[in-house]
């Protein structure tokens, strides 16, 4: 697999650009990350400008991982900014570009997540999924665990109301 990945990459104008068409095409391929397709650049500037304005200004982080030069995976470490929860973090905005899907990028992507985690002081990862789209057993498959859902609290369309479904992983304890 050519995939390389970077852990808090220069936030450059171009990146900015990448990461919100990357947004926007994987919500229009039906990908579940804020936003219900079809969505446009100006849909999606606003919120993933608010995203990135947090990974800059921290303690938020960004994870992206690269075919090439090209960004085709990404998430956000999400910081609780809670002082009885500095123990695990929230995965966010987990993405992955359609024309590479099938490729084990997705798998690959939370594998690096779950190994970078450790450094950001965290022993478990939290990450919600849109219900109706099977995204839970993907993430069981790497070790996550439905922890709870919240009944029809999605609505991605009048008289289509999905779960929330909260999926938790333990991370193995760090060695002296």
């Amino acid at each position: 697999m050519d995939l390389r990945f970077v852990l808090d990459p220069e936030l450059t104008p171009a990146l900015h650009e990448q990461l919100i068409d990357l947004w926007v095409e994987v919500t229009n391929a039906g990908g579940a990350v804020g936003f219900v397709a079809p969505v446009t650049t100006a849909d999606v500037r606003p919120v993933a400008q608010r995203t990135l304005d947090d990974v800059a200004a921290g303690p938020d982080r960004l994870l992206v991982g690269y075919a090439g030069e090209r960004p085709v995976a990404v998430l956000v470490f999400a910081d609780n900014r809670f002082h009885l929860k500095p123990h695990w973090g929230t995965l966010k905005r987990v993405m992955v570009h359609p024309d590479t899907q099938g490729r084990g990028y997705g798998a690959a992507l939370m594998r690096e997540a779950a190994r970078r985690a450790p450094e950001l002081g965290w022993s478990a990862l939290h990450v919600t999924v849109r219900g109706g789209l099977g995204l839970e057993a993907f993430y069981a498959r790497l070790g996550y665990r439905e922890v709870g859902r919240l009944p029809g609290a999605l609505r991605v369309g009048p008289g289509d109301d999905r779960d929330e479904i909260f999926m938790w992983r333990d991370l193995p304890a760090r060695e002296a």
